[in-house]
C-alpha cells in the first residue's frame, strides 16, 4: 500500500509496516536468536524468523495492528499508481496541483511510491528539469513524463526481481548500480558524461543532469549557494 508492506493474517488481521529510510526485513532459519539493538520486532513463522531491523538513532519505522480491511483506510494516502493508470490520469494528476516535479513525483498524496530516488531516475530519463512546475509543461512534455515514469519503474521492478529470484531480497538500498544520477554526484552522467550534480536539503538531495536536463545550467543548492553567493556557477561548463 504505497510505501507500506501489508501482511494479511487470519481473521481480518493485518500487520502494517512502513520501513521508512533505514528500515529492513531480514529472513532467518528457525532458532536464529533476536539480539542487537537494531532489532525492533521479530515474526515467526513455521519455516523461518523474519527479523525488522532499523539503523541509525531515529527510529522512524512503525508497526501497526489492524483489525478489519475498513481499518487499513486510514493509510491510504490516495497517491495514483502509475502502472495502473492511463495518460489522462496522470496528466488529471500532475496538474491537479501547482508544484516543481520533483515535489510532485514524491508526494504521496499523488503519486503512490516512487520516492526520492526513482523520481530522480524518472526525470532524467524525461530529460526535464526536477525544478519545473507542473503546471508550465506542454502536452509533449506531460507524456514524455508518464512514458519515462511507467518505464522507469517497470525496468527496475524487472531488474531487481531478475537479481532476487526465488531469493528473500538482502540488498535493500536506494543506491543501485545502474542508476543514472541518483546517489551519483560527481559522477558522469551516462548520456553525456557530464558530472551529475545536487541540490540538497534535510535529510535528501535531488540529483540530476545539468547537460541533459536543464540545458546546462546549475540549480541552485540551498546551502552552496548561498554560501558562494557570486561564486556560484551558473553553467555546467564553468565546472567540467
Amino acid at each position: 500500500m504505497g510505501k507500506r508492506i501489508v501482511f494479511s493474517l487470519e481473521g481480518e488481521l493485518f500487520v502494517v509496516v512502513h520501513l521508512m529510510i533505514a528500515g529492513r526485513f531480514r529472513w532467518y532459519p528457525p532458532g536464529k536468536k533476536a539480539g542487537g539493538k537494531l532489532v525492533l520486532a521479530v515474526f515467526e513463522f513455521p519455516d523461518g524468523l523474519l527479523f525488522l531491523t532499523e539503523a541509525g538513532t531515529k527510529r522512524r519505522a512503525s508497526i501497526h495492528l489492524i483489525a478489519g480491511k475498513e481499518g487499513l483506510q486510514q493509510f491510504e494516502r490516495g497517491g495514483l499508481e502509475v502502472l495502473e493508470a492511463d495518460l489522462a490520469r496522470f496528466r488529471e494528476r500532475l496538474t491537479s496541483e501547482n508544484h516543481t516535479l520533483k515535489r510532485s513525483l514524491t508526494d504521496p498524496r499523488l503519486f503512490s511510491g516512487i520516492g526520492n530516488a526513482y523520481s530522480d531516475e524518472i526525470l532524467h530519463r524525461a530529460r526535464l528539469s526536477p525544478l519545473a512546475h507542473t503546471n508550465r509543461l506542454t502536452e509533449d512534455e506531460i507524456a514524455t513524463l508518464y512514458q519515462a515514469t511507467r518505464a522507469t519503474l517497470q525496468d527496475w521492478i524487472d531488474r531487481l526481481s531478475r537479481e532476487t529470484g526465488e531469493a528473500f531480497p538482502e540488498k535493500v538500498t536506494a543506491f543501485r548500480d545502474g542508476m543514472a544520477v541518483h546517489g551519483r554526484f560527481g559522477k558522469p552522467c551516462p548520456d553525456c558524461g557530464s558530472p551529475v550534480q545536487r541540490i540538497r536539503y534535510a535529510d535528501n538531495e535531488t540529483n540530476y543532469c545539468a547537460r541533459c536536463q536543464t540545458g546546462g545550467r546549475l540549480l541552485a543548492d540551498r546551502a552552496m549557494s548561498r554560501l558562494l553567493k557570486k561564486d556560484w556557477p551558473r553553467s555546467i561548463d564553468e565546472v567540467e
